[in-house]
């Protein structure tokens, strides 16, 4: 199809080169600024990605919408959509090729449906208060795709030749955002998703590889027509949530949890790296907490079930933003990363053999719900006597306090928490999680990958105030 003409997005330049003096911080330090305010509604959900191909047997967006009240039920409220445009032919990897290679941005792939399958996917994820995102891939197209028509939108080598983003990439064309028409012709495209089908967001595909003063113009142009529109950022890049998007993935962390449960690495080392990310980060950034995605390995292939549990323990009840990957439920260990993009391989929903952990994510959700605290950006992180492989926190706000104990390795451990005030907690009933041992707090014993939630009400501010000045306070402690 042509490319339409688009007016010249104006009124930014000012607002831009007051960004740029955050960035050229010699440091690279933007932890003293504020990140950009973003909607409650995205602090307190669960994310759920979907792979439309793999998710049912038909593969397409009504396989998805069948599923819907299930989803609901699991209680999710972000659905993640993983690219739905036609997938590009030349240079195609595998049979079906990556959803990654788009060939044209206004269109929907026609082994998916039509637009009406996707206006009642919208339209029925609404009616059960999920929004959803759709899956952006800004950086590059298809060798074929429409886009081809203009090859000024495109990066050249010096021989004049379109190149891809990075030499392993042969299936997609790297676009070039030094020219101003391909901004507007995006934009515009975006716009187009919002207004025509009602779009709550995007999550932006190798966002740190498209110019950030790019990403603040779409969120400006955006924002006219959704003032609560959310943009996730496949980034871990502290610049980008100063004011183009509202959270990111928290790709420290998951190298922290794959050095911890696959390398035998103390478990302070996540503690550590989250202080690190606080040092780095504008104040108040939220982070998509991951342990499994369609760029890694099932969690429970790298980890074993337990130790998958672990993990999902932590981004559960950590803040930020909880991610689950469709199948993380039932226990499916089908591949997910490397040529699991250019083939299809349904979900094993009905394997008996796969153990159904849907009882387990749906409490951890509904804890989420139920308790504000989980949601907020404080975490008060308490030593205790196993370090190499327990970690202790506080979640809490003025109504609840909750107490995570997670044993991130595959032997037993025993000893206290530093918790001058252990008065009050219970144990949290989790389907398929180890009930309470007869150790009163602060000691504890949990086997290996055993972990455990505690609550109690918020002790009076008072008692609070005194409870921390006697606690031994870590980088965490105080809100963001």
């Amino acid at each position: 199809m042509k490319l339409p003409l688009f007016k010249r997005i104006t009124g930014l330049t000012a607002f831009v080169l007051l960004l740029s003096s955050f960035y050229s911080r010699a440091d690279g330090d933007l932890s003293s600024f504020p990140a950009r305010s973003s909607p409650q509604w995205l602090r307190d959900s669960v994310i759920y990605e979907i792979f439309p191909r793999d998710f049912s047997p038909a593969g397409n967006l009504d396989g998805v919408t069948a599923k819907l009240d299930q989803l609901q039920s699991l209680g999710v409220n972000i659905l993640w959509l993983m690219p739905i445009h036609p997938i590009g032919e030349k240079f195609r990897k595998g049979e079906f090729g990556s959803p990654y290679s788009v060939k044209d941005y206004y269109a929907i792939n026609p082994d998916y449906g039509t637009p009406d399958d996707f206006k009642k996917l919208v339209a029925e994820a609404h009616k059960r208060g999920m929004k959803v995102i759709m899956d952006l891939v800004a950086n590059h197209t298809a060798w074929d795709s429409v886009v081809m028509e203009h090859p000024d939108f495109y990066k050249h080598n010096a021989q004049g030749n379109i190149i891809p983003p990075v030499p392993e990439w042969t299936d997609v064309a790297a676009l070039n955002y030094t020219n101003a028409s391909l901004r507007e012709y995006m934009i515009a495209m975006l716009t187009y998703w919002v207004q025509t089908y009602g779009v709550d967001g995007f999550r932006c595909d190798s966002a740190a590889m498209v110019p950030t003063d790019f990403w603040q113009q779409a969120r400006a142009a955006l924002v006219k027509v959704d003032p609560e529109i959310i943009l996730l950022a496949e980034a871990s890049k502290p610049e980008l949530l100063v004011s183009a998007f509202d959270l990111d993935y928290s790709w420290p962390l998951l190298g922290a949890e794959d050095q911890v449960l696959l390398n035998g690495a103390p478990a302070l080392s996540i503690r550590r790296s989250w202080e690190k990310s606080r040092l780095q980060f504008p104040k108040g950034a939220l982070h998509m907490e991951i342990s499994d995605d369609h760029d890694e390995a099932r969690a429970i292939n790298r980890f074993g079930v337990k130790g998958a549990l672990a993990a999902s323990a932590l981004i559960f009840t950590l803040d930020g933003v909880p991610l689950i990957y469709n199948g993380m439920e039932i226990g499916d260990a089908g591949e997910s990363s490397g040529d699991a993009l250019f083939r299809k391989k349904n979900i094993s929903w009905q394997t008996p053999e796969h153990p159904d952990l849907r009882d387990t994510y749906q409490d951890l959700i509904r804890l989420r719900h139920e308790y504000p605290a989980l949601c907020n950006s404080s975490v008060q992180w308490l030593h205790n006597s196993e370090e190499t492989k327990l970690l202790t926190f506080l979640r809490a706000d003025d109504k609840d306090e909750l107490l995570v104990v997670i044993n991130f390795s595959g032997s037993p451990a025993s000893g206290k928490i530093d918790l001058k005030n252990p008065e009050g907690f219970t144990p949290v009933k989790i389907s398929g999680a180890p009930g309470s041992d007869d150790s009163p707090l602060p000691a504890f014993h949990l086997d290996g990958y055993e972990w455990r939630i505690f609550h109690r009400p918020a002790v009076p501010a008072g008692a609070l105030a005194h409870l921390e000045n006697n606690q031994d306070k870590s980088i965490g402690q105080n809100e963001h």
